[in-house]
């Protein structure tokens, strides 16, 4: 009976997991100069295992057009690419000359590089400085197909930054610092798959619950305005009228003309006054197997707590009671992440307060990840189109949390990237490159940690 009950916790995350995170495609349109166009960028990469950070400073970024030459990216702006694994965050939205433009070129410098040596306890963290070809770097990147951009038109680029083929390493697997940067570049549309915003998170400046609409502060020093509908959903029972500064907000949606976004899913991650982020790296636990404190890398952190970027801190979270799954809400959520369900290898989000120099944690969110591995062979068991799973084998921190290949749920409304389905995977039956995302999650049937996908795709080749 109870196997059966896990059973149906399992379909019901699947559907929660592709429910939750997908997406709202309604767009609006302002008038503007006749013979211009917006062009909004997003950025993503394929990364190594060990790597968990990889900052790059986009000095600028340049589009080759027949008649014109606008710059989408001006300012130089630090990106954190190893973050972004099959996620998606917005680093520009311009107006730029209507055109065709066939290329975009780069010019980068500053490669600093993360990497985490699990073998140490606890882990450890080793930073270095990479080296470019010469700095700064210019790469002009060739667009699969032209990128049309129409008089009062909106027209999407998304950046691929392939840190798998662009970081040199050594003969023991080891990152030498060496950058040869390989980066795919395509067209997109804002209600594309693949053109949504994935992975935002700000501040809340302030809120037009009138007008159905608020203002975040976001990364790159960009101030977005967010907008929601009916379609909208919200973490936990908040709505529009809840909102109040401060609070840390994330959310999914849509670029729309006017450079704001049609919001799919708004989260409260906290209402304190900063919070953590990062991917969990160690765990320890009471005698009823109930979190005390993790070790995790810390990515992202409110303005406070700047310092603790691209560290490694050891927080306390036996004191919280509040745990949530990013944009999903229920009460089967609390089920299925809590105090015994924390995992070496999720990214999650710790909100608390920092008071004469000491954070407390308050509460604790799991977020969507991107995860890199290999397909393995003949692993496929499905059930009713692409409903069902594979195994993928990786070597960085899910393999280590899974010890050995990792389980992939996938539903019928995974999306797949490059493939043509579940099938497809079992008839070629060869070992492939594949990136999935969704929640890292131990499955309430086996026990051991798995990956509910939303995604699964084939990485891009740069060109």
């Amino acid at each position: 009976m109870k196997r059966v009950f896990a059973s149906i916790i399992l379909i019901m995350l699947v559907n929660l997991v592709l429910t939750g995170c997908g997406s709202n495609s309604s767009t609006s349109t302002t008038t503007m100069q006749s013979q211009s166009g917006n062009v909004f960028v997003t950025g993503e990469d394929a990364p190594l295992p060990s790597v968990v950070g990889f900052d790059v400073t986009i000095n600028s970024i340049t589009l080759n057009g027949q008649s014109n030459s606008p710059q989408v990216i001006s300012t130089p702006t630090t990106v954190d690419f190893a973050r972004l694994l099959g996620l998606r965050s917005p680093l520009s939205f311009n107006s730029v000359p209507a055109d065709t433009y066939s290329s975009a070129t780069f010019v980068l410098v500053k490669p600093v590089i993360s990497y985490v040596d699990m073998t140490q306890n606890p882990p450890a963290l080793n930073t270095i400085n990479g080296t470019l070809p010469q700095s700064p770097y210019t790469l002009t990147v060739n667009f699969p197909t032209p990128m049309v951009v129409g008089s009062n038109g909106l027209a999407g680029l998304k950046m691929d930054f392939d840190i798998r083929q662009s970081l040199a390493v050594g003969g023991n697997g080891q990152v030498t610092g060496v950058v040869n940067p390989a980066i795919y570049i395509k067209a997109t549309r804002a209600s594309d798959p693949d053109g949504q915003v994935t992975d935002l998170t700000g501040g809340l400046v302030s809120v037009n619950a009138a007008g159905n609409s608020f203002l975040i502060q976001g990364p790159y020093g960009r101030q977005l305005t967010i907008d929601v509908d009916s379609n909208t959903q919200f973490n936990s029972g908040w709505n529009i009228n809840d909102l109040a500064t401060p609070a840390i907000i994330g959310v999914q949606g849509v670029f729309q003309a006017d450079g704001s976004l049609m919001a799919s899913g708004v989260e409260v991650i906290t209402t304190a006054q900063t919070f953590i982020s990062g991917r969990v790296l160690q765990i320890t636990v009471n005698g009823s197997d109930q979190a005390q404190s993790v070790t995790m890398w810390v990515g992202e952190t409110g303005a406070d707590l700047v310092s603790e970027v691209d560290s490694i801190q050891t927080v306390d979270i036996s004191a919280v009671t509040a745990y949530d799954i990013c944009f999903l809400d229920g009460p089967i959520t609390a089920a299925l992440f809590n105090n015994t369900s924390i995992e070496v290898g999720q990214r999650v989000f710790v909100g608390g307060s920092y008071v004469n120099s000491t954070f407390t944690s308050q509460m604790v969110s799991l977020r969507r990840q991107g995860i890199y591995g290999m397909f393995v062979p003949a692993s496929v068991t499905a059930t009713s189109g692409n409903a069902g799973s594979f195994q993928l084998s990786n070597n960085g921190l899910i393999g280590y949390a899974a010890n050995g290949p990792v389980t992939v749920y996938t539903g019928n409304d995974t999306l797949f990237f490059n493939l043509t389905g579940l099938g497809a995977l079992q008839a070629d039956n060869t070992a492939v490159p594949l990136i999935t995302r969704g929640l890292f999650l131990k499955d309430p049937v086996s026990g051991y940690p798995a990956i509910f996908a939303g995604l699964v795709a084939a990485p891009p080749q740069p060109n």
